[in-house]
Parts: structure tokens; C-alpha cells; sequence
């Protein structure tokens, strides 16, 4: 299959691609400035994982994202409203906010059904939270990943503003993967993803779990109720809520597929086989319910 030259030039001119050797000179230097404040930081088996699953989720992403961007095209040549929206300010302004809020559905997708955290696992693998850990996509979810983008081009955003957006807003989620930098201004916290919000993400303290779930903005998080502040009561707990044991590249990456298949081979009714797809992790037909829902009820209950 020849590869239109309109999606080799989105390829090439990939925002966070180009950005990759600047990222890893913020990583050598926060890694630096942890090691001189005697700060655990980084853990070096654990850093090279990331960079691994880097790697890996880089080979995986290339196939489905060629056929995303095709179909962008596609679908924005059928799109009634082809032309609508050329690149004025506004257009992209407006294509921002669209841009931000389908990112929000799609990671918390990633957080709510098991299927989709399955790929999503492994960014969320590391009991380390540094920049090192923001290199460690979820490996599985590039698969699906744009078909939630897929309704822009139908709505007249030409495809190739679509991916530079989609681009900033990854490339703006990188510096927010830090321990580094404490609570900003209040007016900032309140509108945008910061360090302090996305260090609760990466939690697997029951109070937080599957919180803030914002690309660059946390507003969609305050409104759709899926927001959690940090709490200086409770220091962030990294990882999952059950950690793997193994540094393994392809452990990491696919070990919840083999768990999640495992369970529904458990499962007699098929009914049972599909909620393990389509529930939260957690949930199981067995029960206990384990749902982080489930569990930050109970857990509110016990202190009320």
C-alpha cells in the first residue's frame, strides 16, 4: 500500500517526535537535580522500562496511526462542512477545546473500561513519577486511540490541524509528569492540568484513583465529577494498586490482556465475559467489587 505524501508529511512533521531529544535533556536534568537533593526519583531498571516501552509503543503506534490519518481524510472529503473551518485563530481556538475534550473521553475511557486498560496500563505501571515515566505510553491503546478523533474531520477541522493539536496537547502533558514543581496559582489549577493534578492520576491511593483524567485542561475533571485535589494529608502513593513484579518490557505491556482474558475464560455466562470488557478493572463476577468507585465508597463510609 503507498502511503499518500499528506500523511507522510504529518508523520515527519510530527510535533512530539521532533520534541524527543528535548525531552530527554529535561529527563537528564531533572535526574540530576534528584540525584544532588538525594530524591527517589528515578530507579534505573525502572527508567530503562520506560524507555522500552517507549520503543515498543513507537512500532506499535505506526500502522494504526497511518490508517487514523487516512481516514481523517477521508471522512473531512465527505464532511458537509469541508472549508468551514480554515486555520484563522478562532478555528483553532475553537478546535482546542474540541481537541481537549475528546481527549478527556478517551482517557477516561482508557481508566473505565477494562478492554481499553488493558492498553492503558502501562503508563500507570512505574512507582516512580518523573519524566522518564511520561516517555511510558500505554503500549495497547494506540490501536483505538484515533478513532475518538475521528469525528473532527466530519465537522470540518481539516485532518492536519487535528494531529498538530492532538501533538501540543501531548507535548504539553510531558512537563506535568514531575514531582518537581508544587502547586501553581490558584486560577491556574483551577483551569489547567498541572503537576499537582496529574500527580493524582498517577495514584493508587483509593481517594484518588481514576481522577483527573484532563489533557491540558482539568475543567472537564471539575465538571464531570472526576476531579481530585492533592491533599497534603495524604501523600501520593505511585503505581497500581496491585504493582507488577517485573522490570519486563512485554510484561508491562500486555500482561492485563493475559489477566483480563484469564478472568473472562473464568466467567460460564457470556453476559459475565463481556462485563469484563466493558466494566471498570476491578469488577469481577465473583466478587468481590473492587471498582475504585466502589472502593472510595466504602471508603467514605468507614471514616463518615
Amino acid at each position: 500500500m503507498e502511503i499518500p505524501n499528506s500523511i507522510i508529511a504529518i508523520l515527519e512533521d510530527d510535533l512530539v517526535t521532533k520534541a524527543l531529544p528535548l525531552f530527554l535533556l529535561v529527563i537528564v536534568i531533572e535526574s540530576i537535580y534528584a540525584a544532588k537533593k538525594h530524591l527517589d526519583w528515578y530507579e534505573r531498571r525502572d527508567f530503562f522500562s520506560s524507555m522500552g516501552v517507549l520503543l515498543l509503543t513507537g512500532l506499535i503506534d505506526l500502522v494504526p496511526k497511518i490508517l487514523g490519518i487516512a481516514a481523517m481524510f477521508a471522512l473531512y472529503e465527505l464532511s458537509p462542512f469541508k472549508g468551514v473551518f480554515e486555520r484563522q485563530w478562532w478555528s483553532w481556538l475553537l478546535l482546542f477545546f474540541i481537541d481537549d475534550f475528546v481527549y478527556y473521553w478517551f482517557h477516561r475511557s482508557n481508566h473505565e473500561l477494562r478492554i481499553m486498560w488493558a492498553g492503558h496500563v502501562s503508563h500507570h505501571s512505574s512507582q516512580f513519577l518523573n519524566y522518564g515515566t511520561a516517555l511510558r505510553q500505554g503500549v495497547g491503546e494506540r490501536v483505538i486511540k484515533y478513532a475518538y478523533w475521528l469525528p473532527l474531520p466530519l465537522l470540518g477541522f481539516d485532518p492536519v490541524m487535528v494531529v498538530i493539536m492532538m501533538s501540543i496537547s501531548l507535548f504539553y502533558q510531558f512537563w506535568i509528569h514531575t514531582q518537581a514543581v508544587d502547586k501553581l496559582p490558584v486560577p491556574i489549577e483551577y483551569v489547567f492540568n498541572t503537576p499537582s493534578h496529574h500527580r493524582v492520576h498517577h495514584a493508587s491511593n483509593v481517594r484518588y484513583l481514576d481522577c483527573n483524567h484532563g489533557g491540558t485542561l482539568i475543567i472537564w475533571d471539575r465538571l464531570f465529577g472526576t476531579f481530585s485535589e492533592e491533599l497534603s494529608e495524604e501523600p501520593v502513593v505511585y503505581g497500581l494498586t496491585h504493582n507488577l513484579e517485573s522490570q519486563n518490557v512485554l510484561t508491562i505491556a500486555f500482561r492485563e490482556y493475559r489477566l483480563m482474558f484469564r478472568d473472562m475464560a473464568r466467567a460460564e455466562r457470556w453476559s459475565d465475559k463481556l462485563r469484563y470488557l466493558v466494566n471498570a478493572p476491578g469488577w469481577s463476577h465473583e466478587g468481590p467489587d473492587k471498582r475504585a468507585r466502589t472502593l472510595r465508597r466504602q471508603q467514605q463510609a468507614s471514616t463518615a
